[in-house]
């Protein structure tokens, strides 16, 4: 663990029993509890999750809007400051550089949100691409971040103290606000399924918010959670994972989020290649026969191989195992497929996406 890059919260976790291991560099809490609790408290209470391992890089300046036009697959024409929006960069050739989330805070400045292995890369990305007029720090390293998650969530926001205004629709945020006597970032997103905010604080402040919200979340019965529960809830809301659903190889068409991919816009980089049809797309499955289907399994109909399982689990709040897929899309429509899975051939219905779907 030494060599590993370490989150502001790091002696929080272990002080909580949390048990460590090494995500994509860094020392992080896979569950404390245990993984099905952790994603139970979710679904039915509230869960603290840390995230400071995200990226979170500026663009600033009089050309920020042209120039993230340019960059990202969807349009930011209509945001308002305020608001938050999901897109993906990509190669010119279609392939993912990563998805992210996009803040507004005027014409001339803006927060975008990225995947922890990929913050280096995607800065270096923005950097070989940037115009004059514009400027882009990479903050990462100023800031942590924290996921409270679950229908119970606003009780504990609640019981901790909030000064200050909280982003009422999803998909919004307000620039400052003080949770427990600490300014935040507070963003009504999340990567659960659930509804829930994302707070951002100063990096120092992130074990003082942790503690305040621990023990604010008492009222509801809160479990910190670690990254096995964020898997399973991700995974049963079928949202897409960078490094799983898609790659340098796999276009945001494949992974099947074109809604963040505006076409009709101007000129982005990538758009060409999106143009011309997929040729692949991912699908929901359900196992039939026991068995977890694993990531990299191959996907079979008769004695054709049509794909591969991109993310396999079981489902706690469904019950089953399912999988999500990329198949060819020649071969998307079938009702019954087989994974292999150590040398079996498992039954595997396709089911619709995503999986859970929390009641509105």
């Amino acid at each position: 663990m030494d060599t590993l890059k370490k989150t502001p919260l790091y002696d929080v976790h272990l002080a909580l029993g949390g048990k460590m291991v090494d995500f994509g560099g860094w020392a992080l809490p896979v569950q404390y509890s245990s993984i099905l609790e952790e994603h139970k408290a979710v679904r039915e209470r509230c869960g603290l999750f840390d995230v400071s391992h995200m990226g979170e890089l500026f663009v600033r300046g009089e050309n920020a809007f042209a120039y993230l036009q340019t960059m990202l697959t969807n349009d930011i024409t209509t945001m308002t400051p305020g608001r938050c929006r999901y897109s993906m960069l990509c190669y010119e050739d279609g392939g993912t550089v990563d998805d992210v989330l996009v803040y507004k805070y005027s014409d001339t400045e803006y927060l975008i949100v990225v995947n922890a292995s990929n913050t280096d890369k995607d800065f270096e990305w923005f950097k070989a691409h940037v115009i004059p007029g514009v400027e882009v720090e990479n903050q990462s390293a100023a800031y942590a971040q924290l996921a409270l998650q679950g229908p119970k969530f606003m009780q504990v926001l609640e019981a901790a103290g909030v000064a200050g205004e909280l982003p009422a629709k999803n998909y919004t945020f307000v620039p400052e606000t003080k949770v427990a006597g600490i300014p935040c970032i507070v963003s009504r997103t999340g990567y659960t399924g659930e509804d829930g905010v994302e707070l951002y604080c100063a990096a120092q402040d992130g074990p003082a918010l942790h503690k305040a919200l621990m023990e604010a979340g008492k009222c509801v019965d809160m479990l910190p959670c670690g990254l096995g529960a964020r898997d399973t809830l991700r995974f049963e809301a079928s949202m897409p994972l960078y490094g799983h659903e898609m790659d340098e190889t796999v276009t945001p068409m494949e992974t099947g989020i074109s809604f963040a991919v505006k076409l009709n816009k101007e000129s982005f980089i990538g758009k060409e290649a999106l143009l011309k049809p997929a040729t692949r797309i991912r699908i929901g499955l359900k196992l039939v026969d026991k068995g977890i289907a694993r990531e990299h399994a191959d996907v079979y109909l008769g004695d054709k191989r049509v794909g591969h399982v991109t993310s396999g689990s079981p489902a706690p709040t469904l019950g089953g195992n399912y999988a999500m897929a990329l198949v060819n899309l020649a071969d998307a429509e079938a009702e019954l497929y087989e994974i292999e899975v150590r040398g079996r051939r498992l039954k595997a219905e396709r089911v619709p996406m995503p999986f859970y779907q929390r009641a509105k």
